[in-house]
């Protein structure tokens, strides 16, 4: 460091005392401070402008360092307005607490200074700056996080012979500049583990030597090696995190503490019970496993969070009364993602134990302050293994029913009442609770002569089962109360998104009941979903919740389809109703299902590796859209959506029938633009090319489920189709019929059914075959071909002489067709 000599006398005749250093315990300046100045004397703003005006006209760190250590004793960091602050920071940078720092760490013998003063006043520097957001976001102090990380995660220590061993060996750095130190000291693998910095600092550790012999030995370094104790004392703690605080509050701040090994250094300090690691770093750490950093910090370093949380599950455990009260929201945060290590059968034995500790509290009495957060730690157990670790069947039901009545109390309320933070926040863990039982409460096999329970719910009886039902049906009721007060103003809250979820949840299982009630909220629940869907900017509140939630669907970025994906089940049932149906159709539903394959085919082409990236939602909104094709043929061929859905149709099957991962949705594209083709006249002019497109598309994609193999005997589904068969063969057989409806509706198909080959190749299989794969599938293959016999004399004379040609094969088995090609 330069000027060391003459630093000495200034540092050992004026260091601060503990609690002075940027700011005392509290760790620098708070987040509330005015821009007043923070009510300084007169005295100290003069003996401040005279230390400012040494600082900006300082000659060496000599200088510099008695005017902070002034500024430091008389005018504490909380007291020091933003501008204050900046001056500072303008006079002195932060190269000075960074140098302070790093030869600390390094434990040089030629600074004659000791090394606890140099990180105490270091560290104290670095705290103060770090109030004002542009400097927390400078890149020189990024640089110095590796070292505070070090600093809180092993003490502050130092090891100068390991230091100067290690300097002696890197001869291209003897010429670097300050700055270049810091960069080189953070580069010591930060992003492993920030805490192996201090390991230059003492640590006490095994060493290998060498013997005259060549053997190896093994020495523990002694005390004699560390100049510093492993005690860290509050005044540095503080400051320390005083700056990491500050750049989690950055924009980029989380990303920029993870990627310099944040999270394995608080979780080693936390393990050493190093000052603050309870208080502070375990809220840091919160933090950082609480938002979009959740699932970055645990693929990266899953081993130390578990073994955290093994730890704070065994507080959690032994604690008492108020204090497990108040863990319930600190454990909460510390559960890793949903889908990450879910087999690991450490963390089972965790969920297992707290699940323990959770039933008796839940049997007690609680108020609705203490109820709330337990159910939040329910609801997040649940979503980690489901039902099988919860307990008994009657812990189960009881679990549910807590839950449900907190949804009734809490929704139940006059309109214009404001729920606060808190009450949403516990209402959204009961939602999850509550959609964690809906599958299986609304199931058929909660009857006694059910298969072998998978798990606890599964096993209660069918009277718990119908009160379980019953109770789930209150709390839904009070849920559609709720939402029929909301207003277009409200739909960016993401807890009136938590609200509709949860419903459409219910409503995916269960649409008998409360079926007027679900029928006049429709108009909410489309125009909710359309508004966002057509939103042209997400909402941040949306996207941030989503990034948090630990529902494992729900982690990623906020697109705006994301309400009609929870809504599309319900619709599939609802458009098969009349009285729901009459409803969606007055609210131009068929026109927002067009809209969403829209997008949702816009952004699959836009995808990388798209035989991958299948969309269950796409397909199911197919379901609906021929629910209303099938049944209200005159708004089909009125509505233009169904326009625009024909030209996506005509480009989309083309792509997709070489996509053997997307056959589903290929079959459903298929049977969708083929049931609206049967409703279509013939064309009075030359037929489009996009109808020509998607009829050829069809019919290779139709042609190619069933394969008669090289011997005679029965057909069989082809490998391709092999799969996906149980999803398809509806559809296939559904898609099948509707070709005999295009082509009575429009007789130009015939020709491209012969130029495609799809006759030829039906009639080769059907006439070697003795049977096909089900009783299923002879109906409509002998209606096409009915169809087609009729429409076309040249199709009508190619079947009749394959059924002259194989009297004995499965296509002779089809009476309709003999009689319609007049074969006996």
């Amino acid at each position: 460091m330069a000027d060391s000599a003459d630093v000495t006398p200034v540092v050992s005749s004026q260091t601060p005392e503990k609690g002075e250093q940027g700011g005392g315990e509290g760790g620098g300046r708070s987040d509330t401070d005015g821009e007043d100045g923070g009510g300084l004397t007169d005295v100290q703003r003069e003996v401040l402008e005279r230390c400012l005006h040494a600082l900006k006209h300082a000659k060496n760190d000599s200088h510099t360092l008695a005017a902070l250590l002034l500024i430091t004793r008389l005018c504490p960091a909380s007291q020091l307005d933003k501008p204050t602050l900046r001056r500072i920071f303008e006079a002195v940078g932060l190269n000075l607490p960074a140098r302070l720092l790093v030869t600390a760490v390094r434990g040089h013998d030629n600074t004659g200074l000791p090394p606890h003063e140099l990180l105490s006043l270091g560290t104290a520097l670095l705290a103060a700056l770090s109030t004002d957001q542009d400097m927390a976001s400078h890149p020189q102090l990024l640089t110095t996080i590796p070292l505070l990380l070090g600093i809180l995660a092993n003490g502050p220590t130092s090891n100068p012979q390991k230091q100067a061993a290690q300097e002696q060996n890197q001869a291209g750095e003897k010429g670097q500049s300050p700055d270049a130190k810091v960069q080189s000291a953070e580069s010591s693998s930060p992003e492993s583990n920030p805490a192996n910095v201090a390991e230059s600092a003492g640590e006490s550790k095994t060493c290998e030597q060498k013997g005259d012999d060549g053997s190896t030995s093994k020495r523990v370094s002694t005390s004699k090696e560390t100049s510093l104790s492993a005690n860290l004392d509050e005044a540095m703690a503080a400051d320390c995190y005083q700056v990491l605080t500050a750049v989690r509050a950055l924009p980029r701040g989380p990303d920029q503490l993870l990627s310099r090994g944040a999270v394995p250094a608080l979780c080693q300090a936390v393990e050493q019970n190093q000052t603050f690691s309870h208080e502070r770093g375990l809220a840091l750490l919160g933090v950082l496993l609480s938002g979009k950093t959740k699932d970055k910090a645990w693929s990266k370093h899953s081993a130390e969070l578990l073994t955290l949380l093994v730890r704070l599950s065994k507080d959690f455990c032994q604690s008492k009364d108020q204090a497990r009260l108040d863990m319930c929201s600190q454990l909460v945060q510390f559960l890793p993602p949903v889908g990450v290590a879910v087999e690991s059968e450490e963390l089972k034995g965790v969920v297992s134990r707290v699940w323990g500790v959770l039933r008796p509290m839940m049997q007690a009495k609680l108020t609705p302050r203490q109820i709330g957060p337990i159910l939040v730690l329910c609801a997040c157990l649940l979503d980690l293994y489901g039902w099988e670790l919860v307990g008994p069947p009657k812990f189960c039901c009881l679990l549910v029913n807590r839950a449900c009545v907190e949804v009734r109390m809490g929704l139940e309320e006059p309109p214009g009442n404001e729920l606060s933070p808190e009450l949403q926040h516990t209402l959204t863990g009961c939602y999850r609770i509550m959609e964690a039982a809906i599958e299986q409460a609304c199931s058929p096999a909660l009857s006694q002569t059910a298969a072998p329970p998978q798990s606890s719910i599964s096993s209660i009886s069918l009277q718990q089962g119908r009160q379980v039902v019953g109770v789930l049906e209150e709390a839904f009721s009070a849920i559609m109360y709720h939402l029929q007060q909301v207003d277009a103003s409200q739909y960016g809250d993401p807890f009136i998104f938590a609200t509709f979820r949860s419903l459409c949840s219910w409503l995916a299982e269960e649409t008998s009941c409360l079926k007027e009630e679900v029928t006049a909220l429709l108009p909410f629940l489309i125009s909710y979903s359309r508004s966002h869907l057509r939103s042209e900017s997400p909402e941040q509140g949306l996207s941030d919740w989503m990034a948090t939630m630990s529902v494992s669907e729900e982690r990623g970025p906020w697109t705006g389809k994301e309400p009609l994906r929870y809504l599309l089940p319900a619709l599939c049932h609802l458009s098969a109703e009349e009285d729901p149906r009459k409803v969606l159709l007055t609210l131009d539903t068929p026109a927002l299902l067009v809209d969403f394959l829209s997008q949702s085919w816009s952004s699959l082409k836009g995808k990388s590796g798209m035989a991958s990236a299948r969309d269950p939602s796409m397909e199911t909104a197919c379901s609906a859209l021929l629910n209303f094709t099938v049944t209200e043929p005159e708004r089909v061929r009125k509505d233009p959506c169904f326009r625009t859905l024909e030209a996506l149709l005509s480009e989309a099957l083309p792509v997709l029938v070489h996509k053997p991962c997307l056959l589903v949705l290929a079959a459903n594209y298929c049977t969708l633009g083929l049931m609206i083709g049967r409703l279509k006249s013939a064309p009075s002019g030359s037929v489009e090319a996009g109808q020509r497109r998607f009829f050829s598309s069809a019919l290779r994609f139709l042609c190619g489920a069933l394969d008669s193999g090289s011997s005679p005997g029965s057909v069989k589904v082809s490998v391709s189709w092999e799969e996906s068969w149980e999803e398809a063969a509806e559809l296939w057989r559904l898609g099948l019929q509707a070709l005999g409806g295009c082509v009575r509706a429009q007789p130009w198909i015939t020709t491209l059914v012969r130029e495609e080959g799809w006759l030829k190749h039906t009639l080769a299989m059907l006439g070697q075959c003795s049977a096909l794969p089900d009783q299923h599938t002879q109906e409509p293959l002998e209606e096409a071909l009915c169809a087609m016999a009729e429409q076309c004399p040249v199709c009508k004379q190619e079947i009749g002489d394959m059924m002259m040609r194989n009297d004995k094969g499965a296509l002779n088995c089809m009476r309709n067709l003999k009689r319609s090609v007049g074969v006996k």
